[in-house]
């Protein structure tokens, strides 16, 4: 199997290299897909080669969900199973036709304890996790759904920001509002207030920003 130029996959010691190439395997899923059942997410682990997953929980009452992550090429999870070996209450679907790099997750242990370079990969994308996740708890207490839409907006456009940047691209507007804890009309209702505004416009699933300066007056940050 080839060598991925992809972290935490690339630029490891040959050795290291040569034992991934051994235990990997592409995994392919359909758009619409929902994937990892009887608990396959404890035997392995994943990283995302090409295409967009979402991960999400979902109140069975209401049907309400809620978005955690969109996961992009080099993603990886379920990264709180590798940690802790304990089930994770969430589900996962294609957005689009997806390949994923699919590892055994008990070799993946193996190479936190004997890899020094895979662990100055996998932990700093880690922390990002949980940095991600405290800023959808912020945002969900703090801020309306308006804001966190502008502010989404405006960090889809930040090339810093990897894991905002580009995230909304072509998204419909029922997963968008999935990933803002709220409702499609909701976010149809805030797009088109924007869009009469000037600050944007749309055209089918595609968001263009026409003045970054009226978004960021919108959430006071001038």
């Amino acid at each position: 199997m080839k060598k991925y130029e992809l972290e935490p996959l690339s630029n490891l010691d040959p050795q290291t290299q040569t034992k991934i190439d051994s235990f990997t395997k592409i995994v392919r899923l359909k758009k619409g897909e929902i994937p990892f059942s009887n608990g396959e997410l404890l035997k392995y682990f994943y990283i995302v080669l090409k295409g967009r997953l979402k991960t999400y929980q979902i109140n069975l009452t209401t049907n309400k969900e809620q978005t955690i992550f969109i996961l992009r090429e080099g993603d990886m999870f379920d990264t709180m199973i590798l940690l802790d070996s304990k089930p994770h209450d969430v589900l996962y679907e294609a957005l689009e036709d997806s390949e994923l790099i699919q590892m055994p997750i008990q070799n993946v242990r193996e190479l936190l304890a004997t890899s020094k370079e895979f662990n100055q990969k996998i932990f700093p994308y880690i922390a990002k996790q949980m940095r991600d996740l405290e800023e959808l708890a912020t945002d969900l207490s703090l801020y309306s759904t308006y804001e966190r839409l502008v502010k989404l907006l405006i960090q889809n456009l930040d090339p810093t920001n990897l894991s905002k940047y580009k995230l909304i691209n072509n998204l419909s507007h029922t997963e968008l509002a999935k990933l803002l804890g709220t409702v499609r009309h909701v976010v149809e209702r805030h797009l088109k207030q924007l869009k009469l505004s000037k600050a944007i416009d749309t055209k089918n699933k595609n968001i263009k920003i026409l003045d970054t300066k009226k978004l960021l007056e919108k959430i006071n940050l001038l």
